[in-house]
């Protein structure tokens, strides 16, 4: 797919960003997780264009040619910087209205999006990701903390040397043991991993995971949303959960029985036979769904 990245600026990055299809279109912003970028959604994307949807792929902090504006900004990866990050995004493009579709990281900053941004988004798709799975204190059955190794791995220093020096096999790692069924090509790979490039990449990931789990203090610039994320906020936009039936990172479980958290019209949809990467490893039947519910 050509690319022309644009970038706009927040209060504290230079966000690069993909924008395709026609302008007049209703505006759908994706948001990529770990350890992935915007090439993730390009099978998906082309979908949404056909149909006359305007769509807008954001790098990350830390991924690709987004960069802080300021040295000395804290290269947090919490989740509430992360959903913050999208919301002046949307600020700054004017995007009055917009549905947002995220996977991963890009999923859990959509539900802060539909939970602190109501008014503007008009629908929202969870990719991989179930509501109310990221605060510290939450149940963890045996299998998601074997499935979780990674996060309590990166608080070690062997888990930062991991990360900062074998930031390629460690991503290629995980699309493997996550997608087990999913054969991608080394091409596909290299493009997105290029984006791991990034010199905040490794200190954003490593405190992504440490903050999580409450091993390292958070941005006080999002204190006050870190406390309202805490109680679960109920979600009001009408919301879809897609889920790959045979993701070996976020089990299938973790996204069942999340009914009492939405106000509004709730559906979760699993995908057979399918792993992690759903927008990936089945672009045509993800961009179907987003579409048919976009539409409804």
């Amino acid at each position: 797919m050509a690319k022309d990245v644009r970038c706009l600026q927040t209060s504290l990055l230079n966000v690069a960003y993909e924008e395709r299809g026609p302008s007049s279109g209703f505006p759908v912003v994706l948001v990529h997780g770990w350890p992935d970028d915007i090439r993730t959604w390009d099978g998906v994307v082309t979908r949404l264009n056909e149909a006359s949807f305007r769509t807008i792929t954001p790098y990350l902090r830390g991924f690709g040619p987004t960069r802080f504006r300021e040295q000395s900004t804290m290269r947090s990866g919490q989740l509430s910087a992360l959903g913050s990050d999208i919301i002046e995004m949307a600020q700054a493009l004017s995007l009055d209205q917009f549905a947002i579709v995220g996977h991963d990281w890009g999923a859990r900053a959509a539900y802060i999006v539909g939970t602190e941004f109501s008014d503007h988004v008009t629908h929202l798709v969870a990719i991989s990701v179930g509501y109310g799975t990221s605060n510290a204190d939450q149940h963890l059955p045996l299998l998601q903390i074997k499935n979780y190794w990674y996060h309590w791995y990166f608080a070690l220093p062997r888990g930062v040397d991991l990360v900062k020096n074998s930031r390629r096999e460690l991503a290629r790692f995980m699309w493997q043991s996550w997608s087990p069924t999913w054969r991608f090509s080394d091409a596909d790979f290299d493009e997105t991993a290029a984006s791991f490039n990034n010199s905040d990449w490794a200190e954003v990931t490593i405190h992504s995971y440490r903050h999580r789990w409450g091993h390292a203090e958070g941005d006080p610039r999002y204190g006050d949303l870190e406390y309202r994320l805490s109680t679960v906020p109920l979600v009001a936009v009408p919301t879809l959960v897609l889920h790959g039936g045979a993701d070996a990172c976020n089990d299938p479980l973790t996204s069942t029985n999340k009914e009492k958290f939405f106000t509004n019209r709730y559906e979760r949809k699993l995908l057979p036979n399918i792993g992690h990467f759903p927008q990936r490893e089945a672009p045509q039947t993800v961009a179907g769904e987003i579409v048919a519910w976009l539409r409804s």
